[in-house]
């Protein structure tokens, strides 16, 4: 019978000395989720992945990933997770059927099994004309392809991975996604991603947990999170003369829930935007004023982020790649 979590986090502590790096978090992921898992640096995120992938033993609590503890039975838990890190671990000197032979030992997988699904991986990404080339000649996001195949070659239930577009084009990042959807409806998978590109967790993301000074802060589908916050919506309206009256007419709106005025520019916090703006511009035009421009923002992702966090996770720099190394058995195999 199928775990309905593929990830059941219980209270999870880590402690360095007197630090707290991850402060008792609960939360859990369904079988077959997308899930998305978003921090900036030093909040907690590095730590907990890393002992969800059995690279750190906790301090408090307890996780089960693909129903092992991850305490009890690291090792069956490596062999349930596939791990693909930011970094590029490929092996340049090798081909690429090689680099999947290679990872397919590790996990004692037959021979004739194993040629047969490097096989079929390839083939999927699109790389099975380039299989006997060096890796040194692909380009990065052929290589985030085979990265990805490799990591597949064991069937793994889970599969973790830490920014798996970063550093590649628009298109290549949209390719490197058909294929994981791919794979996730043909494996029956579970992914557990991190990432900074925020639009990428806000369009393949069923759920996102938001972490920061240890705790999960905020957790739910990216729509929930960002109904959430007051005024989801901005509506910007640059007026020729701003006056005390007008202002009291915009703050009167039933669905307005902020306003600031820079200039001649007044910006207000407003829920359904663009249902509300004719009733904002007709409540302007009822007071004299006259309209110049008109812009709506919808609320992202990113805002979500900022408004949890007091900052924007692109701004944040990359120091740990903390999934290299994670997900493989420790013995080499046939």
């Amino acid at each position: 019978m199928e775990e309905k979590f593929a990830v059941e986090v219980c209270e999870i502590s880590r402690r360095y000395g007197d630090f707290t790096a991850v402060d008792g978090i609960s939360f859990s992921v369904a079988t077959g989720e997308i899930f998305g898992f978003l921090g900036p640096n030093g909040a907690g995120k590095t730590t907990l992945i890393r002992m969800l992938t059995t690279l750190l033993t906790p301090t408090g609590g307890d996780a089960r990933v693909a129903g092992r503890g991850v305490v009890a039975d690291p090792e069956a838990v490596r062999r349930q997770i596939g791990v693909v890190p930011q970094a590029m671990t490929s092996d340049l000197d090798l081909t690429a059927y090689e680099n999947m032979d290679i990872y397919g030992r590790f996990y004692d997988i037959p021979s004739r099994e194993r040629r047969q699904r490097i096989a079929e991986l390839l083939e999927t990404v699109g790389l099975t004309a380039r299989a006997g080339d060096l890796v040194a000649s692909f380009s990065g996001g052929m290589r985030r392809r085979l990265e990805i195949a490799r990591v597949l070659i064991h069937r793994p239930r889970i599969l973790f991975l830490d920014e798996p577009t970063t550093g590649l084009d628009p298109q290549s990042r949209r390719v490197i996604w058909d294929f994981l959807l791919r794979f996730r409806e043909g494996e029956a998978m579970t992914i557990f991603l991190t990432t900074h590109y925020m639009e990428e967790a806000e369009e393949f993301c069923e759920r996102v947990a938001i972490i920061d000074h240890g705790k999960i802060v905020v957790i739910g589908t990216p729509a929930e999170l960002k109904g959430q916050i007051p005024g989801s919506d901005s509506i910007a309206l640059r007026l020729d003369a701003i006056t005390a009256p007008l202002l009291d007419a915009i703050r009167a709106l039933a669905f307005v829930r902020t306003v600031n005025v820079e200039g001649d520019l007044l910006r207000a916090g407003v829920d359904n935007g663009a249902a509300n703006l004719l009733a904002m511009l007709e409540a302007v035009k009822a007071q004299g004023g006259a309209v110049l421009a008109t812009t709506i923002h919808e609320q992202s992702l990113e805002d979500v982020f900022i408004h949890h966090t007091g900052k924007a996770l692109r701004d944040e720099t990359k120091k740990v790649d903390f999934l290299i190394g994670a997900g493989a058995p420790r013995r080499l195999g046939r």
